[in-house]
């Protein structure tokens, strides 16, 4: 027989079937999958795999060779794109920081921006700001609410003596 399908798995039954409940990906969990049935003995060839898995006979044989390649964290390896690296980082980013927990703070994003190009020369978008100061360092700017210019503040004060707390 030219095409002999036999593949030695390292793993242990157990240990594969503790993998198999830990995976949190459904890509993780159809390869380690595939690693049981084999061990297990419950499937022996690569057509049985692939009809079982709904995939075709060639990402049977892919998977197999990255297990064979480089074991059990090759075949479970995911890859992502590297992307692009953050313009506002280390020790701009920490300076950044710094400036948003002073009391003053900034009036907008816009002086964010303005002080990021001043201060440390960097020439970053509005958007890219907003991101980075609200959602990466979780920041909110320190900016009091209007106020008019003809408030009595003594009245003020005896309202909030006596308003109703909700």
């Amino acid at each position: 027989m030219a095409n002999h399908f036999n593949v030695p798995i390292a793993e242990s039954l157990d240990t594969l079937k503790q993998l198999l409940k830990a995976q949190t990906t459904a890509q993780g969990k159809e390869r380690l999958q595939m690693l049981y049935w084999l061990k297990s003995g419950q499937l022996t060839s690569r057509q049985e795999l692939a009809h079982r898995l709904n995939r075709d006979e060639s990402t049977i044989y892919r998977w197999l060779q990255k297990y064979y390649q480089g074991g059990l964290g090759a075949l479970l390896e995911v890859k992502t794109a590297p992307g692009q690296t953050p313009k506002i980082q280390g020790a701009v980013l920490e300076q950044l920081n710094q400036k948003l927990s002073e009391p003053e703070g900034f009036r907008g994003y816009g002086a964010i921006q303005q002080w990021l190009a001043q201060v440390c020369g960097i020439e970053v978008p509005y958007s890219t700001v907003h991101r980075t100061v609200r959602y990466q360092l979780r920041a909110k700017l320190k900016v009091p609410r209007p106020r008019s210019k003809d408030a009595d503040e003594e009245q003020q004060q005896a309202y909030k003596k006596t308003a109703r707390a909700d």
